[in-house]
């Protein structure tokens, strides 16, 4: 699998081919921003569709809806670079569920012309697309209290793992671990519907790998740990 990180800002990108074979497109996003790839946030909702709207308008603190918004027009930024269309004029889905079959599964596009898949945390997001189904995930250092909360969901051996560091070390090690699964679960399309217990990915220095699928650690900034999972 050949990676490669990018960082989408304001002006307009650069985009190539979309990626094909086992290679993976992953980019950065500041989602403080208020031009995202030539498009002003302020008047940037015809750029989206009415479900992005919609959920855009349930977000009550204007921090949160304008993060949700950067996140969505810099996916339709990219997305249309690689599918050359205007960023209005991708058509987004959504694949059946894998665990109930309703018409909630992962996000895709129209045709499946290319695979994606998108994730924020504070002010950071990451967008990866790939020719087959892909998932990534950043998640910023969780506090002791968090760790506290998820520790005992997680596989028994994952749990061991971190149980076994010192108190100081587990929110890094947590947000590596918690980046690894988040980024399987959206790539397979089930969210945490079935837990975070099954499968082991493990906290160490390389992740485990999982039939099917290769999953790696993704350079991020010092207050965030990311990954990447890719159907094999």
């Amino acid at each position: 699998m050949s990676t490669y990180l990018n960082r989408l800002g304001e002006d307009i990108p650069r985009i190539g081919a979309s990626p094909a074979g086992t290679a993976v497109a992953v980019w950065s996003l500041d989602t403080t921003l208020d031009v995202v790839g030539g498009h002003r946030i302020e008047d940037a909702l015809p750029v989206l569709d009415a479900g992005e709207r919609e959920r855009a308008g349930r977000l009550l603190r204007a921090g949160d809806r304008h993060r949700y918004l950067v996140s969505h027009v810099g996916l339709r930024v990219l997305l249309g670079g690689y599918l050359g269309l205007a960023p209005q004029d991708v058509v987004l889905v959504r694949e059946d569920c894998p665990c109930c079959d309703g018409p909630h599964g992962r996000p895709a596009v129209a045709g499946g012309a290319v695979q994606f898949s998108l994730s924020h945390s504070d002010d950071l997001a990451y967008l990866a697309f790939a020719a087959v189904p892909v998932g990534v995930d950043v998640e910023a250092i969780p506090s002791a209290a968090a760790v506290e909360d998820v520790l005992n969901t997680l596989h028994p051996a994952e749990t061991a793992e971190l149980s076994a560091l010192p108190a100081e070390e587990r929110p890094g090690v947590l947000a590596r671990l918690w980046s690894r699964k988040e980024a399987y679960f959206k790539g397979t399309g089930t969210g945490l519907a079935l837990g975070l217990a099954e499968p082991y990915i493990g906290s160490g220095p390389t992740p485990s790998q999982v039939p099917g699928w290769h999953l790696t650690d993704l350079p991020a900034p010092p207050a965030y740990a990311a990954a990447l999972a890719l159907r094999t």
